[in-house]
């Protein structure tokens, strides 16, 4: 059985991605620090090819030990958050994720070149895009335009490069993979994020989709959105993501190569609170918004090239906002009652 390490396996994707590893048969070591959410219960837990451990992804001698014995290491484990966190933890961001990635390849050189593992399948970010103005964002245009404005973005350039790097000098295979926009469900509100004001209504995540179901379920109206809610992004489901980052960790024709992994299917931010809208509050309510200033980084296009993924790994990301939306609304409907949001 193929055993694989998960840094930041207790984070949103990462919860995701553990699960879709189970269940194709692998082995897998998780490896997190609970910096962002606290300790997390997740359903896997008690799986008997799970085994979790709690440290920190930039302790070096920690991730040898865990790497001696995989096949593949997933490297996700990173400081993240929304627009407000970008600007919160701008240094932060910038300083603990450049530790994160060198310590995780530090220490995944020498499993390497000990045998056993195979490869490092890195997570990236579409905000390696922001400075783009043409679209869509095709692989190998991050290395075309300018460089992100956002210390985020920037880091995670940064990680791509040290992918790169460590097979120049190492010959340490490597996939880079770029999420874009992942809604799901097991997103709570971090322990460090700060709380921003939108409307009448405190929020403490500042990622779009769990932020506008807030403030619809709390009944605000007219709804507060950021900018001219023309802004596009490509909402992609967390599982249709893990999966395309099993295939691409397994493919052979994945190795030194690097992946958007997005649905095809653009929609505005005012395309994506009106359906939010409709679904609480049903098609009599009238759908009434209110502009205010946006974030400095508040990218107002993030389109994807989809067509590679798809052609080399036979990845095709199907599930609807619409789907997407019916498991997201109850599930932080339950959790505004806990309070975990």
């Amino acid at each position: 059985m193929d055993q694989v390490l998960v840094s930041g396996s207790a984070g949103f994707i990462g919860g995701y991605l553990v699960e879709e590893l189970l269940d194709r048969g692998y082995a897998v070591i998780g490896v997190d620090n609970f910096s962002k959410y606290g300790r997390v219960v997740k359903s896997y837990d008690s799986h008997p090819h799970y085994r979790l451990v709690e440290g920190d992804a930039a302790d070096v001698e920690l991730m040898s030990s865990l790497l001696t014995d995989c096949d593949h290491f997933i490297a996700g484990a990173a400081m993240i958050g929304g627009i407000s966190y970008f600007h919160t933890y701008a240094y932060d961001l910038l300083a603990t994720n450049e530790r994160i990635i060198a310590g995780s390849c530090d220490a995944a050189i020498a499993a390497h070149r000990a045998g056993r593992l195979r490869k490092v399948t890195y997570l990236s970010s579409s905000m390696v895009f922001e400075s783009a103005d043409f679209w869509p964002s095709h692989e190998g245009q991050e290395r075309e335009i300018p460089p992100p404005l956002s210390s985020y973005g920037f880091q995670k350039l940064s990680v791509e490069y040290f992918a790169r790097a460590a097979w120049d000098q190492y010959e340490l295979p490597y996939t880079i993979i770029r999420p874009f926009n992942c809604v799901g469900i097991g997103e709570s509100r971090a322990l460090g994020d700060e709380e921003i004001l939108s409307g009448n209504v405190r929020l403490a995540m500042s990622h779009v989709v769990p932020d506008l179901v807030q403030k619809v379920l709390k009944g605000q109206d007219p709804l507060h959105i950021l900018g001219s809610g023309e802004q596009i992004r490509h909402y992609t489901y967390g599982g249709d993501l893990a999966r395309g980052i099993v295939m691409a960790m397994e493919h052979p024709d994945a190795r030194n190569d690097d992946f958007n992994l997005s649905t095809a299917q653009g929609t505005t931010v005012l395309e994506l609170a009106e359906l939010i809208w409709r679904k609480i509050r049903g098609d009599s309510a009238e759908f009434r918004v209110v502009h205010d200033e946006p974030f400095q980084y508040d990218v107002q296009r993030r389109v994807p090239g989809t067509e590679k993924a798809k052609r080399v790994l036979g990845f095709d990301a199907q599930t609807t906002l619409d789907k997407m939306l019916d498991e997201v609304i109850p599930w932080i409907s339950r959790a505004i009652e806990v309070g975990t949001i």
